[in-house]
């Protein structure tokens, strides 16, 4: 249950950053960290409760995952695995192309991805909805902002593109700083539908992840906002 959005300035540079929207009981995740799969450095926080992920970066390319497809549903009680387990599952993979074609989605709870390779830069969006999957290559010089279907109607989703499409418009930068800045305050005070969002301690928005990878860097910055944590780091140091 999440907010992201995606910005890029060039075609070697990019800042993907996500709210993520919890319920305000589900335990908090971990601080990121950096962990190996099939020894590959991969750098992300851990979801404390089913010890998957929402969002991680490795140096070929990112994830980021969205709860729900095009609409809300009703879940099941039982899955073959989390969601959050097929973002690291997709770093088992030679490429994000060979994830998509051959990753099995059977009994997969709904979800969107957002998979950013690094080199060449390209964007991709997969949306499974249960049943089928949907993968659609997006113009990485277009920000784009996905709000997830199982908290924001599409009313809402819509108002949240043009608060996007203002604060770009009204800043003159893209970096990753800036774009924080919209995470936290983006919106028109409206607590229950605002960026960082706030449905009296039923859902709310837990954290904010920004991750940041330039031709000489890639960081990521989190930000736990119920135990008031920050945490910075960066490949290669």
């Amino acid at each position: 249950m999440c907010t992201v959005t995606f910005l890029s300035s060039d075609n070697q540079s990019f800042v993907l950053t996500s709210n993520r929207d919890e319920q305000g009981s589900r335990p908090a995740a971990f601080l990121p960290n950096f962990i190996k799969i099939n020894d590959l450095e991969i750098l992300c926080p851990i979801d404390a409760k089913a010890k998957g992920t929402w969002i991680a970066t490795a140096p070929h390319h990112t994830v980021c995952l969205l709860n729900g497809a095009y609409f809300p549903h009703i879940p099941k009680q039982q899955y073959r695995q989390s969601r959050g387990q097929v973002v690291l599952d997709s770093f088992l993979f030679d490429s994000s192309d060979a994830f998509l074609e051959n990753y099995n989605l059977t009994d997969i709870e709904p979800f969107t991805l957002v998979m950013v390779n690094h080199n060449p830069l390209s964007l991709t969006e997969l949306i499974w909805d249960g049943k089928e999957k949907n993968i659609s290559k997006k113009d990485i010089s277009k920000p784009a902002i996905w709000s997830s279907v199982t908290l924001y109607s599409p009313e809402i989703v819509a108002q949240r593109k043009i608060w996007f499409e203002d604060f770009l418009r009204n800043t003159d930068t893209n970096s990753g700083e800036h774009i924080v800045d919209f995470h936290r305050f983006g919106g028109d005070g409206n607590k229950e539908n605002d960026v960082l969002m706030n449905r009296n301690g039923k859902f709310l928005t837990v954290s904010i992840t920004s991750i940041t990878v330039d031709k000489i860097s890639q960081k990521m910055r989190y930000f736990d906002l119920v135990n008031q944590q920050e945490k910075t780091l960066v490949f290669g140091n």
